[in-house]
């Protein structure tokens, strides 16, 4: 498989090395030729130190005939220009982003990213998994980012508490599919009564946060707010 690398920092560089040592054919390409340089005296004489975003040089570097276009600079808007090329100018099958900022993820989406990669996402993930609050947990996000997947943990106070699935009021295009307890996930019926320590898994629009907060943990905090801010 051929890929090619836009973005010499620490991710792009050692993205590349593992690729070299799987067996891949890889092209680095990194703008500021200081860092090229020294990257070619590490790895060999496949990087290219010019700009990704420069439809030229995505050529020179092999666009036409890339199986993947990995864009992983430090800028968000350089890595949308990079896959945005590689893939309606140059037909590359698959593209992948690095955003750095969450909140340009929809719009990566929407201009047809394969695959987006959030450093911040996957981290602020991992510390929410590990805080022990009444909160409603981001988890993942599906459909082109029109659906979230969410975790509620059901803690004292919860009016879900004692309850069924049918029992409760959830909002339209949200459903209840599974609960975690004591580590272990099973599928939720409509008789499962909710105990003090679940962990139930819902889908649905993100719309539908706030609803379902005050249905599963209790009166609804700025759900969306917190978001913005991530």
């Amino acid at each position: 498989m051929f890929v090619l690398v836009i973005g010499g920092g620490k991710v792009g560089y050692y993205l590349t090395k593992e690729l070299i040592g799987a067996g891949h054919e890889v092209v680095l390409m990194e703008k500021d030729r200081t860092r090229a340089d020294q990257i070619t005296d590490e790895i060999g004489s496949i990087v290219i130190p010019h700009d990704g975003c420069e439809g030229s040089y995505l050529e020179e570097a092999g666009a036409t005939r890339a199986d993947v276009v990995a864009a992983v600079t430090g800028d968000d808007e350089d890595n949308l220009v990079i896959c945005q090329m590689a893939k309606h100018h140059f037909d590359v099958p698959r593209t992948i982003a690095r955003v750095n900022n969450p909140k340009n993820e929809e719009l990566f989406r929407h201009l047809g990213v394969d695959e987006i990669v959030s450093p911040t996402r996957m981290i602020l993930g991992s510390i929410e998994q590990d805080i022990p609050v009444p909160e409603l947990l981001h988890l993942a996000s599906l459909g082109g980012g029109e659906l979230e997947i969410m975790e509620a943990h059901l803690q004292d106070g919860s009016p879900a508490i004692g309850r069924t699935p049918r029992d409760l009021d959830i909002p339209e295009g949200c459903s209840l599919f599974a609960v975690v307890r004591d580590g272990i996930a099973t599928p939720l019926r409509v008789d499962s009564v909710f105990q003090e320590g679940d962990k139930v898994i819902a889908i649905g629009r993100m719309e539908s946060g706030v609803l379902l907060h005050e249905q599963l943990i209790g009166e609804a905090v700025e759900i969306a707010e917190a978001k913005d801010d991530r």
